[in-house]
């Protein structure tokens, strides 16, 4: 089957290589599209009972978008690694990692009993709210846990059958195919260290460094960038440097949704701004926080970013905020994500692309890390 066109295809797919990160996310966009419609039509054809309750939802959530990000770093370690003409598989891999992401999504608010999602209610939520509108018997919220974990194996699914058909049509499948199955795995153990640690109130630094990276710099940067450089038929060298500068990257990004999570504008992130701290959830900017409030003798620092500090969530999270700004930790964590968008932008500079990716990929781990490649650089 190698060779073989992919079914679901359209014939704007043909098109020459997009010139920027941003005209690769517009196409995406419409390859996404084209990809939604084929999977609600075999829904239908399935079941007019799932289709209507459950794909079409899910459908409407991939739609209601994001930042974006993965398919533009995929485009980025496509052209690094010399990617150039018909820009189909990369296209449809950046489809799918926005299928996987719609997935991890709405997994994380059913573990995290997050309310909000890109602005809207989080899909448990939404399943609830109909379940309790058109029924009588049972829980809602059992019934919304339920139906919201299948819609994230749903989007699993539409993810893998896009990403598989992908690199059956690519003579550079099998490498393509190894880089998104270590990415799954890793997502999943990221995950699951985040459990792990929330349960077991861990305050280490080491523990949530590898969480932020599992969980995150892999997945939003590294492996995108590794996905479109395996479609180019990258040479070991052009992807070791793709890899550390994704890790860099991706750490910074994290970084900074550490600290919207902490300090954010609930109308800007679309999500809650006191719910990784009400929930204690291991991050470094917390590992940092806890660190210095100890070598600092905050001993009212130390107490409130404890475990079970409070049993009061509002009175908990202003404390907090108020000790992560007063033990310095919210500026040093400014001063790392600096310091890693620098080297991000270096590791990718020794990849040898052009200027202009270079360019472009310098603009997404501004919007990323919200620190200028100018100022990230004289920060370091």
């Amino acid at each position: 089957m190698l060779g073989r066109r992919p079914t679901v295809a359209g014939p704007a797919e043909t098109n020459h290589a997009p010139l920027t990160a941003a005209g690769a996310t517009r196409a995406m966009e419409a390859v996404l599209e084209r990809v939604l419609e084929a999977r609600l039509r075999q829904a239908r054809d399935t079941d007019a009972v799932f289709a209507l309750d459950m794909a079409d939802r899910l459908a409407a959530y991939v739609r209601r978008g994001g930042k974006r990000l993965r398919t533009a770093f995929v485009w980025c370690g496509w052209r690094a690694a010399g990617g150039s003409g018909d820009a189909s598989a990369v296209l449809r891999t950046g489809a799918a990692l926005e299928l996987l992401q719609a997935c991890a999504l709405i997994h994380d608010d059913v573990m995290d009993g997050s309310p909000l999602r890109r602005g809207a209610p989080a899909m448990h939520v939404d399943f609830a709210r109909g379940d309790r509108a058109g029924r009588t018997g049972g829980s809602a919220e059992s019934f919304g846990t339920s139906a919201a974990v299948l819609a994230g194996d749903l989007a699993l699914a539409w993810a893998d059958d896009l990403l598989t058909e992908t690199a059956l049509a690519s003579p550079h499948g099998p490498r393509l195919f190894e880089e998104w199955r270590a990415m799954r795995t890793e997502m999943v153990a990221g995950q699951y260290r985040d459990l792990r640690a929330q349960a077991s109130g861990s305050s280490g630094a080491e523990e949530a460094l590898t969480i932020a990276v599992l969980k995150s710099a892999r997945y939003t940067v590294a492996r995108p960038l590794a996905l479109g450089a395996s479609l180019a038929g990258a040479d070991a060298r052009t992807l070791g440097a793709l890899r550390a500068a994704g890790r860099c990257a991706g750490l910074a990004f994290q970084l900074r949704d550490d600290l919207l999570g902490a300090f954010g504008d609930p109308a800007l992130t679309g999500k809650p701004a006191d719910e990784d701290l009400s929930a204690r959830k291991l991050t470094p900017l917390l590992a940092v926080a806890v660190r210095l409030a100890r070598t600092t003798g905050d001993r009212d620092a130390a107490a409130v970013l404890a475990p079970g500090a409070d049993a009061r969530p509002g009175h908990t999270v202003e404390r907090m905020r108020a000790a992560m700004e007063r033990t310095g930790a919210r500026a040093e964590v400014e001063a790392r994500i600096a310091g890693l968008a620098a080297s991000g932008l270096r590791h990718f500079e020794a990849t040898g692309a052009a200027p202009g990716v270079r360019r472009e990929f310098a603009a997404l781990v501004e919007r990323a890390s919200g620190v200028a490649p100018q100022q990230a650089e004289e920060l370091v």
